[in-house]
């Protein structure tokens, strides 16, 4: 009997990078290969037209009586819906925002809002600051006590014993990455969030790392709230978060009098970014679409979650091939889950550093050398500022970051490691 993984039909990935027109872009005569994508994906042209097209024909302010603006009214609602399907949760759920960083700390001050002295709230040294900081910053307003779950350091792994001892009667929130855009450990957040539950607190999850590469189920996780950002799985600059519906109705937002007290208006404040609304239905379409080429489903939720399988399956193969080149590469330490027979708790983000040899392999030094052969990466500590301290590295440049997606070919991969070998060994 064949396995699940060969029933999991191929990425047409031909059909794939032709929707991305940066990937034909060149540098120093070298193929760009776009190696960043946590710190942002590329947008396939769709999502590009449709910005465009919106801005041409639609561009209006919300509620008045003419074409343009019941266009824009229009556009949001299918936005919206189109985002429900992504996350598998109801319409009305959705709220728009600038950035997940923006919608946390405009949650957290209406979390807040109920919250007095000694009231805990537990974050993680895996996270990245922007589900640290808004926490950190509510509880010295409010006088609360913040715990940390702490990580094994050899693997970059939730400490989950430790995390479950410091959740009790007084935990408020359990705030929580998906996974790590520093490591690519991916956590048990199902089990996070009945942690969480049992003691009778909420649970805040940060799925901005997550997106691009695994399927998102807020119904199956009964997560409280979850965020992401639509540049980290193909469209554009902005923010959204799910929430439960009973607590967008019972929590108190800051907002202007002119906003309803409905939801998602009451969490949308000012004019929203109508043009890249517009691009956040297109990407989700384009992962739609893609399921569609595998699946005979016309139902967007069952083609993305195809997609997403179809997603795995090829990153998997990418991340299986960069990881035992770099374990062959000498003087290089890889962060976080090395073991293949683990890797379904990791994505294909891969965090080294040079830890012997010649001087002049920071990560800085790295992500320039190999910048200048059209290989792009990331240096430094991607905003995970916790973990880079923990691990005591973050004086020393941090970590220099892999992010494979699924428009990076084998060619890429292979690209990368002998560009590495020459810069180790020069």
């Amino acid at each position: 009997m064949p396995s699940v993984e060969t029933l999991v039909p191929a990425l047409d990935l031909t059909y794939i990078r032709a929707q991305f027109p940066a990937l034909a872009q060149t540098v120093n005569g070298h193929p760009a290969a776009f190696l960043d994508g946590p710190g942002g994906t590329q947008v396939p042209q769709r999502v590009i037209d449709a910005i465009s097209d919106y801005l041409r024909r639609s561009s209006a302010n919300t509620g008045g009586a003419y074409a343009t603006s019941r266009r824009t009214d229009g556009m949001i609602a299918e936005a919206r819906a189109a985002m429900a399907d992504f996350l598998h949760c109801a319409a009305d759920e959705v709220i728009f925002g600038l950035n997940m960083t923006s919608l946390t700390y405009a949650m957290s001050r209406a979390i807040g809002r109920d919250l007095k002295p000694g009231d805990e709230i537990l974050v993680t040294r895996l996270d990245h600051d922007a589900n640290v900081s808004p926490w950190l910053a509510m509880a010295e307003e409010k006088g609360l006590t913040v715990r940390w779950a702490e990580i094994h350091d050899e693997d970059c792994t939730l400490d989950m014993a430790d995390l479950a001892s410091k959740i009790s009667a007084k935990t408020k929130l359990v705030a929580v990455g998906y996974a790590s855009n520093a490591v690519g450990t991916i956590n048990p957040v199902k089990e996070i969030v009945r942690l969480a539950h049992s003691a009778g607190a909420l649970a805040y999850i940060d799925a901005v790392h997550y997106a691009p590469h695994g399927l998102i189920d807020v119904a199956a996780l009964d997560c409280d709230f979850l965020v992401c950002s639509t540049y980290k799985f193909f469209g554009p600059h902005m923010g959204v978060l799910f929430g439960k519906r009973e607590h967008l109705k019972s929590l108190r937002p800051y907002k202007v009098r002119a906003n309803t007290n409905a939801i998602p208006n009451c969490w949308e404040w000012g004019t929203l970014n109508h043009e890249c609304i517009a691009g956040i239905k297109a990407c989700v379409d384009y992962i739609a679409d893609l399921g569609r080429k595998t699946s005979e489903t016309s139902d967007r939720r069952r083609a993305i979650e195809s997609a997403y399988a179809a997603i795995h399956h090829h990153e998997r193969a990418l991340l299986d091939r960069a990881m035992t080149g770099l374990r062959e590469i000498r003087g290089i330490k890889i962060y976080g889950i090395t073991d293949p027979a683990r890797f379904d708790h990791r994505c294909g983000t891969i965090a080294v550093r040079i830890v012997s040899g010649k001087p002049g392999h920071t990560p800085l030094e790295l992500a320039t050398k190999l910048g200048e052969r059209g290989i792009f990466t990331w240096d430094g500590n991607y905003y995970a500022l916790n973990l880079t301290e923990h691990l005591d590295v973050e004086k020393s440049g941090g970590f220099l970051r892999i992010g494979l997606v699924h428009y990076n070919s084998v060619e890429e991969v292979d690209r990368l490691l002998n560009a590495l070998r020459e810069i180790v060994s020069a």
